[in-house]
């Protein structure tokens, strides 16, 4: 069945898109940047009702382990949940490097969980451009939960807020300074911290030193996030998360908040899919023949006054084009600008 098929059979019936091989197929598309607008409009229509939970940290402080015991706990709860874990890219085959999923082996198996992992390719915060929609789809299969492991942490890693309603920040003892690991620009963004690793000696100096941060950043009637110690290895502590995301979502949804980040993703969203589209129509808009025959008909190099390459032991400067590379792009712009104008008054 073809993802436009599969998309329209979904409008009339949801309830196959909980099928393993179904939904990993429409992924796929969405992954490969193949999506169709049918397959992306009845995911957005359909979405809107999970609990996205964002999980990021620096590496080696357990977020994979730690995705996986969440799982296990939200299914002994009989609650079906959906993990999409951003992997390493490969710099072989461009996919992803799948550690996730070797972690999580033993959840593959339950009808009530579905994993999926996916490559980062470099995207801004260790997610790929198809988060957005690849949430969509898992939302709108009709998952409650949704866990969105990123493939770590900094401050670049921020970007995890722009797909999650939550963001749990997992750290671990031994990161050297404190919580230095954690302290650019992903602290504020925290709403449950996760102390990993709390049978290792340091544990609760470690969470002592994220409670004093937090009261030092404490805004006036603010209400600190909550750190929580976790051994993720043999799931311990792993309900008592939940337990705390769960009211914690319970009470921004209340105050207004998660409206508030769901129509800023929107937003940017519209954005980012705005400025795709204008890059696309752009690029397409230069003749790559005509550009590179322009750009060769250039007047050979030539030496500065006064200055002889031969004399100062130097090579001699390559043929470059008559014009710098600042006004050919504005030449470029100029172009794109006037086609469409054209377009405009036709």
């Amino acid at each position: 069945m073809s993802v436009d098929r599969t998309a329209e059979a979904w409008l009339d019936d949801p309830e196959p898109w909980r099928e393993t091989r179904r939904l990993g197929r429409a992924l796929t598309a969405i992954e490969g940047g193949g999506e169709t607008l049918t397959l992306a409009k009845a995911a957005w229509r359909r979405a809107g009702r999970a609990m996205t939970i964002g999980l990021t940290g620096p590496p080696g402080v357990g977020k994979s382990t730690l995705t996986a015991a969440l799982a296990r706990e939200l299914r002994k709860q009989g609650q079906p949940v959906a993990v999409l874990a951003f992997d390493p890219t490969s710099p072989l085959t461009g996919g992803a490097v799948l550690g996730d999923r070797v972690r999580m082996s033993d959840l593959e198996t339950d009808p009530g969980v579905f994993i999926r992992s996916m490559a980062s390719r470099g995207a801004g915060g260790g997610l790929a451009q198809a988060a957005a929609a690849a949430t969509d789809l898992l939302d709108a299969a009709g998952f409650p939960w949704i866990l969105v492991e990123t493939v770590g942490a900094g401050q670049a890693q921020t970007a995890i807020r722009r797909n999650s309603d939550l963001v749990v920040l997992v750290t671990a003892p031994g990161l050297g300074d404190g919580v230095q690991a954690i302290k650019s620009g992903t602290m504020e963004i925290a709403d449950v911290f996760v102390v990993n690793k709390s049978d290792l000696p340091g544990a609760a100096a470690a969470r002592r030193s994220i409670v004093e941060m937090l009261h030092l950043a404490e805004g006036a009637g603010s209400e600190p996030p909550a750190v929580l110690p976790t051994v993720a290895r043999t799931g311990d502590g792993a309900a008592e998360v939940l337990d705390t995301v769960a009211a914690s979502f319970e009470r921004l949804r209340a105050e207004g908040e998660i409206g508030a980040r769901r129509s800023a993703r929107l937003r940017r969203r519209v954005l980012d899919l705005y400025r795709a589209e204008v890059l696309r129509l752009a690029m397409g808009s230069i003749d790559d023949d005509r550009f590179g025959r322009d750009l060769l008909a250039a007047s050979g190099s030539k030496a500065l006054d006064g200055e002889d390459d031969s004399q100062q032991n130097r090579a001699p400067r390559e043929s470059r084009p008559a014009g710098d590379p600042y006004d050919l792009a504005d030449r470029l712009v100029g172009e794109f600008v006037g086609g469409f104008r054209k377009q405009r008054g036709a």
